[in-house]
């Protein structure tokens, strides 16, 4: 029995070694752009040890079970053996995943990875093939190395019974005693709260915090949000909630300033990959972006415009539906919700007849974009498929966009007027492969690339008769982590939207706060075209405009901004970041609204 115990007993203390390893080599992996020492890391060892000792007692459970079940029956060595096998394919898999993704994602690993698999082409577009065997021989590696050390644990008396019956129903009964204290550790106490990845945040340093997080556990936490498709968010009751809504959004158009020169201009919509304001005069830089700089200066300058989310498929909802993002899931990826949504393309083509097209060099199928634009209304798609095996591979994530800007170009004189086009650029995106080198910093260089592409297209554009009756429109998807900064700076998802082309009656400057979600209703208004099926959409050029905010979430997270006051909530330690100004807590009232009032809508779509 001794032996059984000192097995039990070690195992559970191995895995909790092969955790703290883990998170020691996340942190040394990551520690570009995060300043932390050695006290720090032994902060994050104590204060992720709850989260640490839980999960392992999930993984000792079988082990447990079966040693329970050694007592009376012969339990062979390979039985034990497929739970090692399980147990080495999985903690090593988690843990170089986490490790490897949060230098891009810059949040602990959860289940929307899984999302991803759907593609595999194109969620490998951003790294190497040697970035990927290096990462597989790891995974190799530690698997064996857990194998190996749970292997050699392993005494061989765990395929022998006891031998009196009396010694098994003591051992046996000893062990049932102990199921209730197994299942408070795996449950985190007595409390009402249960185990969870909050529990082990303690720091200002977000990544300090992160690193303190098991992956493994934050993984399978995430599964069952995951597969509801929609976290309902419920802070208030419904009366208050809709209130303080309703004060912060007006969908109605009344004396709006007059921007265009006509109300049935050609419009061609741009999102600029990851070009957000730290890229621009913003950031108080000029010479990134040049060309946008100067654009800004001639046409119609949104200078408070911020990103809702961070990531390209819910950006790109934001922008054409003017729906919200939300935390932990992509509306586009559920077709039977965002099928559902309004969008500008259907719009001008059911009420002015405007034909329409969206232009992307990547997979169009990735993350249900292809079922998003078609159903919302554009009728023609151009995408990797489309251009020559050379073109397709030009980049890791398909066609460069100086070759995709270029088909704009073309598409500008063959389609029947009025039309809208839609583009989403690609090149300025990890690995920031592009054909120039202005720059030695490989992310200032693509960027700088991409203001190159859209400088000679406006010029084109500007020298065709067709200029004098277009508008483009200009904005980026989200904005991206880059030298330090982080969600607590407002500058990371503070974006540029500028409206040029002969349509734009004057050079004007739009000094609002607002969202990248008002451009639909804003646009509309513009055209003279009813919007209140877009909801969450504010025209900011109308007299109804008398709440500027901007709220953009993040992965469990979420930030707002007024004029007075800033915001950084995260949900999982259920606290503010960072709050500014007298009125961030009325801020944090007025987000939590926005997102109940968000989930009930899409909850009844």
């Amino acid at each position: 029995m001794r032996q059984r115990v000192l097995y039990l007993l070690n195992f559970y203390v191995a895995t909790l070694f092969f955790f703290v390893v883990a998170k020691i080599f996340f942190m040394l992996y990551n520690q570009s752009n995060h300043d932390f020492s050695f006290i720090d890391i032994l902060q994050v060892v104590r204060h992720g040890a709850s989260l640490d000792l839980s999960t392992s007692l999930y993984l000792f459970s079988i082990p447990f079970i079966l040693v329970i079940l050694s007592l009376w029956i012969r339990i062979p060595k390979w039985v034990f053996r497929i739970w090692y096998v399980t147990i080495a394919i999985l903690l090593p898999l988690a843990f170089v995943a986490d490790t490897s993704l949060y230098e891009f994602w810059q949040f602990k690993l959860d289940a929307s990875c899984l999302s991803y698999l759907e593609t595999p082409t194109e969620a490998m577009a951003s790294v190497s093939v040697w970035y990927l065997i290096l990462r597989l021989i790891c995974w190799i590696l530690c698997g064996v190395v857990i194998y190996w050390v749970y292997d050699k644990l392993t005494p061989l008396c765990l395929q022998c019974k006891l031998a009196s019956n009396r010694s098994k129903l003591i051992a046996t009964l000893f062990a049932i005693l102990l199921i209730p204290f197994i299942v408070i550790g795996i449950r985190g106490g007595l409390d009402e709260s249960t185990t969870n990845i909050g529990q082990v945040y303690y720091s200002q340093n977000q990544f300090l915090n992160h690193s303190a997080v098991n992956p493994f556990f934050s993984f399978f936490a995430s599964l069952e949000k995951t597969a509801s498709n929609n976290v309902v968010y419920h802070f208030m009751d419904d009366q208050e909630c809709e209130k303080i809504f309703n004060e912060l959004y007006n969908t109605k158009s009344i004396d709006s300033d007059t921007l265009l020169t006509t109300q049935h201009p050609n419009i061609i919509v741009i999102l600029l990959e990851s070009c957000g304001g730290q890229f621009t005069e913003i950031s108080g830089r000029s010479d990134i972006t040049p060309n946008l700089n100067r654009l800004a200066k001639e046409g119609v300058y949104f200078t408070n415009c911020y990103a809702n989310s961070w990531r390209t498929d819910r950006g790109t909802v934001c922008t054409w539906s003017g729906y919200p993002s939300f935390p932990t899931m992509s509306v586009m990826k559920i077709p039977s919700k965002s099928r559902t949504l309004p969008n500008i393309a259907r719009t001008l083509q059911q009420e002015r007849g405007y034909s329409t097209h969206y232009l992307y060099g990547g997979d169009i199928n990735f993350t249900n974009m292809r079922g998003y634009l078609v159903s919302g209304g554009f009728a023609n798609l151009t995408w990797k498929e489309d251009y020559t095996r050379e073109e397709q591979t030009s980049a890791k994530w398909g066609v460069r966009d100086d070759i995709t800007f270029e088909t704009l170009n073309k598409l500008t004189t063959t389609m029947r007027q009025p039309f809208l086009i839609g583009y989403s650029t690609l090149s300025s995106h990890v690995p920031w492969d592009v054909p120039i080198h202005h720059f030695d910093d490989e992310v200032l260089n693509a960027f700088y690339y991409l203001d190159q592409c859209v400088g000679k297209f406006i010029e084109q554009l500007r020298k065709t008769p067709l200029w004098e009756n277009t508008l483009v429109v200009m904005l980026p998807d989200h904005g991206i982590v880059y030298d330090g900064l982080d969600e607590s700076n407002p500058l990371l998802n503070h974006i540029p939207m500028i409206w040029v082309g002969g349509a734009v009656k004057a050079p004007c400057r739009i000094e609002k706060i607002c969202n990248q979600t008002d451009l639909p209703a804003t646009l509309l208004g513009q055209l003279g075209l009813n919007h209140d099926a877009y909801t969450f959409s504010r025209d900011v050029l109308s007299k109804t405009y008398t709440h500027p905010a901007a709220i953009h979430t993040y992965d469990d997270g979420f930030t707002m901004m007024d004029s007075t006051s800033f915001v950084n909530y995260d949900f999982i330690s259920d606290r503010v970041v960072r709050g500014e100004g007298p009125g961030y807590q009325r801020l944090i009232r007025q987000a939590q609204a926005i997102l109940q009032m968000a989930t009930k809508d899409l909850k009844g779509r």
